[in-house]
């Protein structure tokens, strides 16, 4: 099984750790590893580095080589621009379809978390037994809600079509995208809804099949990339034909058309949560909502639900914090209640072309 991890975005909302030249996904945000380099940890029990790829941006070659250099350089997909994730997926799709098209592979992302890490794994080994009997498929995994999220994705499953090492399969009906209040606290009573991490399994020759029907364009240009790979033309086709493509996202372009037998499901607690804001951190890594989570020196007095993250020398100390986030580089001092995590991404954009600039 060959597993793909997607490292490309930015990452705004993790600012100032997240930066422009040294996105979330390559920071050490959690213990000492980023977390592209944990999440390459969770599947090595079931993998192998050798079938272990990594799609990136160009401009990231050198921190996928420096952390790790144990991926095969032939196995780093690097796109010259940025086209959003229907292209990089497709990309990927292509590439696949030609070198191993009946080959189950997973489509993973490198800045979420998931503790239940045997959970995990033991979901990507059955999905990949049963696309071994049924590879014209795509498996999602879901993660069983635990608060109505208004900021994530939902998958909403259908009939039970089996069980497997008591994991229940079911048939996949439809994603929805930041549901609004109303409809995310009706998902999340609802035992036919979870949240979607955007993980999912198939095969190299099913997934382009389905850029061939909806996005048939593409598709062409995606061909003849693929057609150059592990060729010394690689790099040129994809630096003329890559920019080209049309920047949509995954789901808009293939995978809001799927209908009801396309998929299926399995849905469970993997411990996930996608860690790209300060406030989705603090939720991940804490016990209980009045609890504070902290990185380097960090001295709190009648602090509670707050996040201080120091990477400095310099001792942070709070007093009578509450539901606050303070960050603590080399160069910037972020200090907000997590309820303005919003603005943050906002801030950094309105840096641009001013004489802060190198801050984002």
């Amino acid at each position: 099984m060959k597993i793909v991890f997607f490292a490309g975005g930015v990452g705004t909302r993790l600012w100032p750790i997240s930066r422009k030249n040294s996105p979330k996904q390559f920071e050490k945000i959690i213990g000492d590893k980023s977390t592209l380099q944990l999440g390459i940890d969770r599947v090595l029990p079931i993998s192998k580095y050798k079938d272990i790829y990594v799609s990136t941006g160009e401009g990231y070659k050198d921190l996928i080589y420096n952390q790790l250099p144990e991926i095969p350089k032939e196995n780093i997909i690097l796109e010259p621009v940025a086209r959003d994730v229907g292209a990089a997926v497709g990309l990927v799709a292509a590439i696949f379809s030609k070198i191993d098209p009946d080959a189950p592979f997973v489509i993973l992302w490198s800045d979420h978390l998931v503790k239940n890490v045997e959970n995990f794994q033991k979901i990507l080994l059955t999905a990949e037994g049963i696309l071994k009997k049924d590879p014209e498929k795509i498996i999602f995994l879901g993660q069983e809600s635990r608060f109505a999220s208004e900021n994530l994705g939902w998958i909403e499953q259908g009939e039970k079509v089996d069980s497997v090492d008591g994991l229940n399969i079911h048939t996949f009906k439809s994603l929805h995208y930041r549901p609004d209040r109303e409809n995310a606290e009706k998902f999340h009573e609802s035992i036919n809804y979870a949240w979607n991490p955007g993980y999912f399994v198939t095969t190299g020759k099913h997934l382009f099949s389905l850029y061939q029907k909806f996005a048939p364009e593409m598709a062409k240009e995606l061909e003849a990339i693929a057609d150059s790979y592990g060729t010394e033309r690689f790099t040129e086709v994809i630096n003329e034909k890559f920019p080209s493509l049309e920047k949509i996202s995954f789901d808009n372009l293939i995978l809001e058309k799927l209908g009801d037998g396309d998929g299926f499901v399995i849905g469970d607690d993997l411990g996930w949560s996608d860690i790209g804001a300060w406030e989705a951190l603090k939720e991940a890594l804490s016990e209980s909502e009045e609890q504070n989570v902290t990185k380097g020196k960090v001295m709190l007095e009648d602090a509670r639900d707050s996040i201080i993250y120091n990477y400095t020398e310099k001792m942070i100390v709070g007093i009578d914090l509450d539901n606050m986030i303070v960050v603590n580089t080399d160069d910037v001092i972020l200090i907000c209640p997590k309820t303005s995590v919003p603005k943050i991404k906002k801030l950094v954009e309105s840096l641009q072309g001013t004489e802060h600039e190198d801050l984002t």
